[in-house]
């Protein structure tokens, strides 16, 4: 019989390297799965690679679909999740649920990702191993969490808590989004206003005040200046603006391209009144959501805070996980790395701390996510209700400094025609 060197990870997440006879490359997949080890390959005594090795090590065979154009929406994940967990709780096999959820797809990425992913199981794979291929479709969190599911036998309940999971982080992610909708959109049209007084009012104005020979108040030549370069400067005034957003957010995506660049402009946001407590509690409301929801799926609490870690979103928060993961590889518990960082509140570091007393982390880890977003909610609606009247007062600003300017000439000319 032949006999197959493989190696594998045990549930701990520890290497395994051994030796097991088996008929063929797929009863040696198989009864290393028995084992409860996630095999990542398998190859025939003798130096011959085995097919299964192949499908295992499956990015070398294929490029991913994960990897290609396009991408899967939080939408589209969180339907195929929850469909998915429905029909792993009525006890359908992983491979038919797949290939029924492949064929309601719309053309696109994950309609893609799927066939491949149904392939790979074909070939031997686990379900988490093909989800691990397509990085852009199933990220780290997510494949990590399917294979607990995997080794637990609780893959629906993962995949119902997961389903959960996305939809409270989509949710989280829209009420952020839509509280700076209005704001945007004022700022836009008064914007467009400004820069059509600007570019065709002010110069005609201009042509008034040099036809009499007034002389102008400082105010006014500054406006006229203004105007000027806004109609007519190299490049035109209206166009750097118009610009700015754009050169500003291609500046903020190369700073964080470098960790440091991260750093700083986290440290910074956390630093920016309001913006900066919505900016903080958001990610402590993640990374608590996402180690909550890994620890009670049974992945290990050390990969679990890796996990969360590069998952977090602020280079701040995942600098104190990386300390916390240190602190209990070393022996130490997760409150005390935690309460040391002094990035977080004292309320969630004496949760922890009295989860990891009772043994229910997880569950505090989730009421403190629940918390933090309710928290978030209150201050997002205040940063609405705060930008209406700051809003109200710069346009004030504005237009009354430009009626102003252009006015003050027009007294002056008034003034000397009545003299005369």
């Amino acid at each position: 019989m032949p006999v197959f060197k493989y190696e594998a990870l045990n549930t701990s997440g520890q290497d395994v390297k051994a030796e097991i006879e088996a008929p063929t490359k797929e009863e040696a997949v198989s009864k290393i799965r028995a084992l409860n080890y996630f095999p990542t390959k398998v190859v025939e005594k003798g130096g011959r690679t085995s097919a299964a090795a192949k499908k295992i090590s499956g990015p070398k065979a294929r490029k991913a679909a994960g990897t290609g154009l396009g991408w899967v929406s939080t939408k589209q994940l969180t339907t195929f999740t929850r469909q998915l967990s429905t029909l792993q709780d009525a006890g359908l096999p992983i491979l038919r649920s797949i290939r029924i959820l492949e064929q309601q797809q719309k053309p696109g990425m994950l309609r893609n990702v799927l066939r491949q992913i149904t392939e790979d199981v074909e070939g031997g794979a686990t379900l988490s191993e093909a989800m691990a291929r397509h990085p852009k479709a199933f990220d780290r969190l997510y494949s990590n969490m399917v294979a607990a599911g995997e080794a637990g036998g609780v893959l629906d309940v993962i995949l119902q808590r997961l389903a959960d999971f996305l939809e409270k982080a989509a949710k989280l992610k829209r009420k952020i989004i839509g509280a700076m909708i209005y704001p945007s959109v004022v700022i836009m049209i008064a914007g467009g206003i400004v820069t059509f007084i600007m570019v065709q009012v002010v110069p005609q104005f201009r042509k008034i005040f040099e036809d009499f020979g007034t002389q102008l108040p400082g105010v006014t030549e500054f406006l006229i200046s203004l105007s000027a370069w806004f109609a007519g400067g190299t490049p035109p005034g209206w166009v750097v603006i118009l610009l700015s957003p754009l050169m500003l957010i291609g500046l903020y995506k190369l700073i964080r391209q470098a960790q440091m660049g991260r750093l700083v402009l986290d440290t910074v946001t956390l630093s920016v009144p309001v913006v900066g407590q919505i900016a903080g509690k958001s990610s402590v409301a993640r990374f608590t959501r996402t180690l909550g929801t890994l620890i009670s799926a049974g992945v290990p609490i050390l990969e679990a805070v890796n996990i969360t870690r590069e998952t977090t979103g602020n280079e701040v928060y995942a600098g104190m996980l990386k300390k916390v993961h240190a602190s209990i590889r070393e022996g130490d518990t997760f409150a005390n790395p935690l309460r040391a960082s002094k990035t977080v509140d004292a309320i969630v570091v004496n949760m922890v701390d009295v989860g990891e007393e009772t043994g229910e982390l997880d569950k505090m880890l989730m009421k403190v996510a629940d918390n933090y977003d309710d928290e978030v909610d209150t201050l997002v609606a205040s940063l609405v209700s705060l930008l209406e009247p700051i809003m109200v007062v710069c346009l004030g600003g504005i237009v009354g400094f430009i009626v102003i300017a252009l006015f003050l000439p027009l007294v002056t000319l008034i003034q000397s025609v009545m003299g005369s």
